[in-house]
């Protein structure tokens, strides 16, 4: 893809997302932060269905959501996105920053909305702070946007499988806190939401006022091209010529 189309594509992937965000924030405000539509069904259907190996699973995928594992990966993805030494180092940096950015500004916007959660009841393991958005999710969801663009700039072979299962992973990962009880469905949702709009964000920043940068990273890997020589016999390639009769010698 072109990097006029990158930068057009996450323009209009930022202007969607933030939309539907901002309108998923403004009826939960308006609910005083009640659970809307098929919230108070999925958690009760999660409270319903909780054998002692499906917990595990779920505290197993939800503690990866969290702490040292996504930034060990975004750094780990920064690494394998520079192409010399200091290249790495600067990309580490970069998405090192991105996610710590983006749970900043999460942070924010959850304190501005002040949702509480689920009945604590409910609940299958600890949690703390207001519910929307779901940071589990939203970190879990950047560092997966983070490695994908990783596949796909550096990936030699099996991109779909790698995507998928990356873009699996980050899924779950929200899915396992409406299951363990202490997010609402629409908390989930609104961190999707806002991961969506905040890697589209910076993809257009980095797109539009980095271009060299950007260039530098999509830029295939050069083979050394042909000689000067090889391109000419290339062109014009040799032809088995009889040789001419040549007259014999006359003896001196």
């Amino acid at each position: 893809m072109k990097r006029e189309d990158a930068t057009d594509l996450a323009g209009s992937t930022v202007v969607g997302s933030t939309v539907a965000f901002v309108l998923l924030a403004l009826v939960l405000t308006g609910r005083s932060g009640a659970p809307i539509f098929g919230d108070q069904d999925l958690t009760s259907w999660s409270v319903a269905h909780r054998p002692a190996v499906a917990l595990a699973v779920a505290r197993a995928v939800t503690y990866t959501g969290t702490g040292i594992v996504p930034y060990t990966l975004v750094a780990i993805a920064g690494l394998l996105l520079g192409r010399t030494p200091r290249q790495r180092v600067l990309a580490a940096i970069g998405c090192l920053g991105v996610l710590a950015a983006a749970q900043a500004v999460r942070y924010g916007v959850m304190s501005l909305v002040a949702r509480p959660r689920p009945p604590v009841a409910d609940w299958a393991t600890h949690a703390s702070g207001w519910s929307f958005p779901s940071g589990h999710t939203t970190t879990s969801a950047v560092t997966g946007g983070l490695l994908i663009l990783v596949v796909l700039a550096r990936a030699p072979y099996g991109r779909r499988s790698l995507v998928l299962v990356i873009g699996c992973w980050a899924v779950l990962v929200g899915l396992s806190r409406v299951y363990l009880g202490v997010h609402w469905f629409s908390d989930v949702l609104g961190g999707w939401l806002f991961s969506i709009c905040w890697l589209s964000l910076c993809l257009y920043v980095f797109a539009r006022f980095a271009p060299r940068a950007c260039s530098a990273i999509s830029a295939p890997r050069l083979r050394p091209g042909p000689t000067t020589e090889e391109r000419r016999n290339a062109s014009h390639p040799q032809r088995d010529v009889p040789p001419r009769d040549v007259p014999p010698h006359s003896a001196p």
